[in-house]
């Protein structure tokens, strides 16, 4: 097992001068939960027996809320489902539920007027908690909320919603957020909600956040909906299963700090069977994080990082102005430094000569235009239709080891477990020496490369990552963002094996209406 606290080398011409001064700061934590599972979540359970088994839970987030508050945290992130679990039948979680009420209507402190509401057990339990600690407390929880159905035709036929909610209390206990979860995986026992919520709350000691869950990081609403508003610190509870090469979730969630310039405190649960791990706190400015390897011991890991406040309405206005220029601005000092660096510029798509070695190989369900590596420097562009990717490339060899490399490209609509449009460059180790295996998952790699991977994109929601082997993030040494689409990340001095090198685009501008949030 083990974490890392990175520098950020990424952007650092740009916004060297943006990082805010010390005492604009605030300490942050999230808790990767071993979570205790029902066994048999398709039988329905008594509330008393419901709250038994949350009750096992919920003492696990005490103690790392005492441990958190020890650490100096002001707010603590805990995971989706850490508290109730998953895979319940709409009928089967009805133990679970407790009726949220809105905090944007009314003023409720649950741990000092428990007697307002009944059967809210667990809100009363998490506001003691974050007023006993004197914290911001996130967490996530399963919420009922009645609907009248002779009025209301979107209201389910047994007269209630049920959501997939995150929950926020103030450091005295108060209910402050309340969020539903606008983007389901797969989650029967829950509704979408009629419409998307953008919620956001404020905190004493860092200004706004902003609210999502899990599959939501993926879609425009409601996470880029909240960029947009200007808001900068984003809260992530998540039960993220990993998918490599390109969304292991260390390296998504970073690439997504990195490319939308935000902060990301994201908490996920620990279950091997289910590959679920990886928890972090990223700014642009630098990654805490922890991802499992195999054979660690399957148990929980707190966070704790001292991070800088990104609000721009909190931090003081010569700092607030600067910070508010985006990462993916133009840099002419990222330019010249491009220029005098061991790469030449890439050469355009005209000059770059076409190669006779693509072939197509499905990655994430995609079919992805690759062309291989094959010389230990050299420059190579695939296209997939009119999307094209540009790689120049040196190898650094490590071993005697063969590794096979290639660069891929798509650009269409991904539609397994999810519907949403992508444009895509990756440059990743293939699994064999045989082409087949090119997209397929790898967690570990020995070739270490210098690179400069660009694309021309169609929308300015590209998220950069590169990922080492065995979980490992490294920090690009350039991004760069033209006005005309181009996005270029250049690295090199890496630290172990690459596995993936990634510049993944959204076009959320394209998604599909019919295949949004059926899933």
């Amino acid at each position: 097992m083990f974490s890392f606290v990175v520098a950020i080398a990424s952007f650092s011409l740009a916004l060297a001068q943006t990082e805010p001064v010390v005492d604009s700061s605030y300490v942050a934590a999230v808790y990767e939960h071993n979570l205790i599972l029902n066994p048999e979540p398709r039988v329905p359970l008594s509330r008393r027996a419901a709250l038994q088994h949350m009750k096992r839970n919920l003492d696990i987030y005490e103690e790392q809320a005492a441990r958190a508050a020890q650490q100096g945290a002001q707010i603590l992130v805990f995971p989706e489902d850490g508290i109730h679990g998953f895979n319940f039948s709409r009928s089967s979680i009805s133990g679970y539920l407790e009726t949220i009420p809105d905090p944007q209507q009314e003023s409720w402190n649950p741990c000092t007027e428990p007697g307002k509401y009944n059967n809210t057990e667990v809100l009363q339990r998490l506001s003691c908690m974050a007023r006993r600690y004197n914290l911001y407390l996130v967490a996530n929880m399963p919420d009922l909320q009645p609907c009248p159905q002779k009025t209301d035709p979107s209201c389910p036929p047994d007269g209630r919603w049920q959501f997939n909610t995150n929950v926020v209390f103030s450091s005295d206990g108060l209910l402050v957020a309340r969020y539903h979860k606008y983007n389901l995986f797969f989650e029967e026992e829950f509704d979408t909600p009629p419409q998307p919520e953008i919620i956001t709350f404020d905190t004493p000691f860092a200004g706004r956040f902003g609210l999502l869950i899990c599959f939501d990081i993926l879609f425009h609403e409601p996470t880029v909906a909240l960029v947009e508003k200007g808001v900068r610190q984003l809260i992530f509870p998540t039960a993220w299963m990993n998918l490599l090469p390109l969304l292991d979730s260390n390296q998504f969630h970073r690439a997504l700090s990195l490319g939308a310039n935000v902060t990301l405190l994201s908490a996920n649960i620990r279950l091997d069977q289910l590959k679920m791990s990886g928890s972090g706190i990223y700014t642009p400015f630098s990654a805490t994080y922890h991802h499992a390897q195999q054979g660690d011991p399957e148990e929980g890991r707190l966070l704790v990082a001292r991070v800088p406040v990104l609000d721009p309405l909190w931090v003081k206005e010569n700092v607030a102005t600067e910070m508010m220029r985006s990462s993916y601005h133009l840099s002419l000092q990222i330019l010249d430094a491009i220029k005098e660096s061991s790469f030449t510029p890439p050469k355009t798509a005209s000059s770059v000569p076409s190669s006779s070695t693509t072939f197509i190989s499905s990655m994430m369900c995609d079919p992805f235009t690759f062309v291989l590596l094959n010389e230990t420097e050299g420059d190579v562009e695939v296209c997939n239709g009119s999307f094209c990717c540009h790689l120049q490339y040196q190898r650094l060899t490590q071993s005697s080891s063969k590794e096979l490399y290639a660069l891929g490209a798509f650009a269409g609509t991904h539609t397994v477990d999810g519907c949403f449009a992508l444009q895509v460059c990756a440059l990743v180790r293939c699994k064999r020496m045989d082409v087949t295996s090119c997209g397929q998952a790898v967690e570990e790699a020995e070739t270490k490369m210098d690179f400069m991977l660009e694309g021309k994109f169609g929308t300015r929601y590209v998220y950069p990552s590169v990922l080492a082997s065995n979980h490992v993030l490294e920090e690009p040494e350039h991004l760069e963002k033209a006005a005309d689409g181009r996005v270029i990340m250049k690295h090199s001095n890496m630290s172990s094996g690459l596995v993936t090198a990634c510049l993944y685009g959204r076009m959320y501008h394209l998604d599909k209406d019919e295949c949004v949030n059926t899933f």
